[in-house]
């Protein structure tokens, strides 16, 4: 990145304080190549500037949707020509996307026996279903109750 006197300029731990992220998840993005190499001060310092703010936020919004860092690097490289890319770009949202729907559906099966567990819970007089389904082998529990 070339240095410019007009734009903005942050140091290590200002950038880590702007985005909430750590120096050192900053220096590991510089080192696996999600960041392009940093300018550096006389001194030796990095200074940031704001294509790398950009760039960070973008990796960050990619990991809230459950990007993978690799996933995320290529959507870096897409991102730069993001015609040409489109279908890519396309066809890795719609796997996360099968991914997301595949977690959904566990997530809601997760719930539903928690609430049959609680329930079984509450109208018990001996013992803990909870506790005991828990002990289960994983052929048994719940059979044909949830």
């Amino acid at each position: 990145m070339t240095k410019t006197t007009t734009e903005k300029r942050y140091r290590i731990g200002d950038m880590a304080r702007l985005l909430e992220i750590s120096a050192d998840t900053l220096r590991y993005y510089e080192k696996i190549g999600l960041l392009p190499r940093v300018v550096r001060s006389g001194a030796g310092l990095r200074e940031y500037g704001e294509r790398d703010v950009s760039r960070l936020r973008f990796i960050q919004r990619a990991q809230k949707m459950g990007f993978s860092l690799a996933e995320i690097a290529h959507l870096l490289a897409m991102r730069e020509n993001p015609q040409q890319a489109r279908d890519d770009v396309r066809t890795l949202t719609a796997v996360k996307l099968d991914e997301v729907e595949a977690r959904l559906k566990e997530l809601t099966l997760l719930r539903d026996e928690l609430r049959l567990l609680l329930n079984l819970c509450r109208g018990a007089k001996d013992g803990c279903p909870i506790i005991e389904t828990i002990d289960m082998p994983a052929k048994k529990k719940l059979r044909g109750k949830i």
